[in-house]
């Protein structure tokens, strides 16, 4: 019960409606037109599920409200599933947003599952972009800052820097955000001069 009120709070009362069309099997005899343009619209609504609940899960991690992120990016990482197959990048962004959920509710073990997993597509992509690459070591980098291996954390957040300023600039918000993170690092090691150069950075 408690799980299904979590989920009904966090997403499925906003994406409830949208589901009827994709879980309603399709009329048996049609002809291979309408089959290709019935594939079609499934997929554009699964891809707009994926979005929604992606961005709803973001903005409850943005608001530091954990548990009601994880129902939401659970769904967005399912519907990435159907869309893309389970070992493509394309699940990697909901991997992340679940680790990110995972460790902000104290659940480090499975944050550390959902870690590797995107770890291990992003090794098995060769052409995977910076861009994902990036966020992957920030995700690490956030993850090691939680359980307080802060040598660990700090190489992830360097290479999340250099990834970051590799693809958006030295002076980007992408970038500013890596610098933010290694800032906490240094402020929670009482290098208060290191942490203030890093947020006057920032």
């Amino acid at each position: 019960v408690d799980h299904q009120k979590a989920d009904w709070v966090s997403i499925h009362e906003q994406i409830c409606q949208l589901l009827i069309p994709i879980r309603t099997s399709l009329p048996f005899l049609l002809s291979e037109k309408e089959r290709k343009h019935n594939m079609e619209q499934l997929v554009k609504r699964q891809k707009y599920i994926i979005d929604l609940t992606s961005s709803t899960a973001q903005g409850f991690v943005l608001d530091g409200k954990h548990e009601e992120a994880i129902p939401a990016a659970l769904h967005a990482l399912r519907f990435s599933t159907e869309v893309y197959g389970s070992n493509s990048v394309q699940l990697v962004p909901a991997y992340l947003l679940l680790a990110e959920a995972s460790t902000g509710a104290g659940r480090l073990r499975q944050a550390s599952k959902y870690l590797s997993q995107a770890q291990w597509i992003v090794l098995r992509t060769p052409d995977c972009s910076v861009a994902v690459e990036q966020k992957l070591h920030r995700s690490l980098g956030l993850f090691c800052a939680a359980e307080e291996n802060f040598e660990q954390a700090l190489y992830h957040l360097a290479n999340d820097i250099y990834l970051a300023s590799s693809v958006f600039g030295l002076k980007s918000i992408e970038t500013s955000g890596g610098y933010f993170h290694m800032a906490n690092i240094f402020f929670r090691q009482n290098k208060m001069d290191i942490a203030n150069s890093l947020y006057a950075e920032v």
